[in-house]
């Protein structure tokens, strides 16, 4: 149970938060931060049902429901800086017009 209630604790939090901040509520890596925590919660409930423990309770439990939030972080923020070196990347090809067209 505490795998999927850590996520999901995770993005009712985030989801308050971006309540409060307006810069975040419109900000598109906030809504996909917010989507992979509500994700992983789905998926850990589904997982937990399918296998008859939905209720089932443990320190191991929170504990893996803490590393896949902390690795939703990082695959967030991965995603964020991929993006934003992507379109610098992008943005000098075309100012230099040494892009390829396929």
């Amino acid at each position: 149970m505490g795998c999927y209630t850590v996520p999901l604790v995770a993005a009712g939090i985030h989801y308050f938060m971006r309540k409060k901040n307006p810069s975040w509520m419109n900000n598109k890596h906030h809504k996909m931060l917010n989507l992979l925590f509500v994700g992983a919660a789905v998926f850990g409930v589904v997982d937990h049902a399918w296998n008859g423990e939905l209720l089932a309770f443990s320190l191991a439990d929170v504990a893996l429901g803490a590393a896949i939030t902390v690795a939703l972080v990082v695959v967030a923020s991965v995603l964020v800086v991929a993006e934003k070196y992507t379109a610098k990347i992008v943005s000098v090809m075309f100012l230099n017009r040494s892009f390829i067209l396929i």
